[in-house]
């Protein structure tokens, strides 16, 4: 049994607010530089060339990409040969925030109440806290900060199972064509498939911090997330909302089994700035 303190853990998060908010991951960025090649629209040509300008700023300056430095949305796989000391893993995790985003002088964007009070809490917590039981004896931490334009664009929707491969490329292309620029694209768009609506909704989260371009393992989805791509860059939102040809860099697909009588399916999109960052401890 391996034993992790909570004082490694709120370390290792504190750490990666940082690595997320001021380093664009390098899979991104070749992303967006392939983009600007194949972009026709000037202006779109131009707006990415000043998005790749600015992840680099960040870098060099440590400051944040974004001034929306997001919801602190974390993944964590608990192997089972882990062992907690010292207190319990979200709350270590939220320490871990409260300290990164102070030191680096990052936006605080949570409320305490979502209705009523909407409170600021100064700290970015509560963190939103994903724990996944896997075999092993580490634990990986993935922090993907979430900005609130493109967490509004969100989509869930209950399809027909007679609907099938047409219903989802028709819903994933209708969530990026009303979403128009609110999301900041060129956007990642990650789409969740099947189990009931909650987990169609966290395997669509969870599918944007794939790394941008790489194809689903199954053939029969990673064909079906090529379609939904093209279509995606025919519709003309373009860089920023402003036309073009390149709305998306990327899009993947995780799908688990449902119920006979359902067919759930999650859009959720990233925009430009898809940070994230993990740790293996």
């Amino acid at each position: 049994m391996k034993t992790v303190p909570c004082k490694k853990i709120v370390d290792s998060v504190r750490k990666l607010c940082l690595r997320a908010a001021f380093d664009l991951p390098a899979d991104i960025e070749h992303s967006l530089a392939s983009a600007v090649r194949r972009e026709k629209s000037p202006a779109g040509k131009r707006l990415i060339g000043r998005i790749i300008e600015n992840a680099r700023t960040a870098r060099t300056e440590r400051i944040p990409i974004c001034q929306d430095t997001g919801i602190a949305v974390i993944f964590a796989d608990l192997g089972t040969g882990v062992r907690i000391a010292g207190g319990t893993l979200t709350d270590a995790i939220n320490k871990g925030v409260r300290l990164g985003y102070r030191e680096g002088f990052l936006r605080p964007s949570m409320v305490s109440d979502p209705l009523f009070t909407r409170k600021n809490t100064f700290t970015n917590t509560p963190a939103v806290v994903h724990v996944s039981c896997v075999k092993g004896n580490s634990l990986t931490i993935t922090l993907a900060p979430k900005g609130g334009g493109s967490e509004n664009m969100t989509r869930l929707y209950m399809l027909k199972p007679a609907e099938g491969e047409n219903g989802v490329i028709e819903a994933a292309v209708k969530t990026v064509a009303q979403a128009g620029g609110n999301p900041c694209p060129p956007v990642i768009v990650g789409i969740g498939i099947g189990g009931t609506a909650e987990t169609a909704l966290l395997l669509s989260k969870k599918a944007l911090v794939q790394p941008s371009g790489k194809r689903n393992g199954q053939r029969k989805y990673a064909t079906l997330e090529h379609k939904i791509f093209k279509k995606i860059n025919k519709s003309g939102v373009g860089p920023g909302g402003l036309g073009g040809t390149v709305t998306a860099l990327g899009v993947h697909i995780a799908a688990i089994p449902c119920h006979i009588a359902t067919l759930p399916v999650a859009v959720s999109l990233s925009c430009h700035a898809a940070r994230h960052a993990s740790v293996r401890l």
